[in-house]
C-alpha cells in the first residue's frame, strides 16, 4: 500500500486535479460530468470507490490537488469507507487539500448519530465539511460551484490564497460545539 502524496509531482500549468472518492458511486459520476465543464481552467477529474489508488499507473498519474470524500449519510458503509481510505493519505494532505461532501442530509432516514460522527471527522481533521443535495440538477450545480471553488485555491490558481488558509476559514465546527445534544 502506496500513500498518496500531495506533493510528489509538479502542478500543471492553467489545471486542476480533483479525485472524487464515494463508495457507492451515486453522486461521483453527475459531479464529475459537472466539474469537467468548467471552462475558465482545465480540470481533470479522477473517480475512485476507496483508496489506496492502484500501484501499476502511478508513474502517469498527475499530482492530485485535492482530495474529496463524497459520504451518504444514509449509509453507514460510506462513512466507514471514507474512514479506512483516509489512512491512504499523506499527512500533508491534511493541510488544506481534502474536503468532506455529505449527501442525503435532509432525508427522513438518516440517522442523527451518523451525521454526528461526520461533524466530528472533519472537525478532527480541520477539513471542510459541505453538504450536498444529489437529488436534483441545481443541487449538482450548487455542489459543482462550492467545490471550484475549494480546488482552485487548492491548486494554487488563486493569488495570495493559500490551501492552508482556506481549509482554516471552512473547517467543520469545532468539537466543543458537536458534544452538544443534537437536534432531534
Amino acid at each position: 500500500m502506496s500513500l498518496l502524496k500531495p506533493f510528489s509531482k509538479l502542478p500543471g500549468l492553467n489545471s486542476a486535479n480533483i479525485l472524487l472518492v464515494e463508495s457507492e458511486e451515486q453522486f461521483q459520476q453527475s459531479l464529475a460530468e459537472s466539474l469537467v465543464e468548467e471552462t475558465a481552467f482545465t480540470v481533470n477529474v479522477r473517480l475512485a470507490k476507496s483508496l489506496p489508488l492502484p500501484v501499476e499507473n502511478e508513474e502517469s498519474r498527475p499530482r492530485i490537488d485535492l482530495v474529496v470524500f463524497i459520504i451518504n449519510l444514509t449509509s453507514e458503509l460510506s462513512l466507514q469507507s471514507a474512514e479506512a481510505s483516509l489512512k491512504c493519505l499523506d499527512h500533508r494532505y491534511f493541510l488544506g487539500k481534502v474536503c468532506f461532501m455529505a449527501t442525503n442530509a435532509r432525508n427522513a432516514a438518516t440517522p442523527g448519530e451518523r451525521l454526528d460522527a461526520v461533524r466530528k471527522l472533519a472537525a478532527s481533521l480541520h477539513c471542510p465539511l459541505l453538504f450536498a443535495e444529489d437529488q436534483t440538477p441545481d443541487g449538482v450545480t450548487n455542489a459543482t460551484e462550492r467545490l471550484l471553488t475549494i480546488l482552485k485555491v487548492a491548486a494554487g490558481l488563486v493569488p495570495m490564497a493559500t490551501a492552508l488558509y482556506l481549509s482554516n476559514l471552512t473547517r467543520s465546527t469545532v468539537l466543543q460545539d458537536i458534544d452538544q445534544p443534537s437536534f432531534d
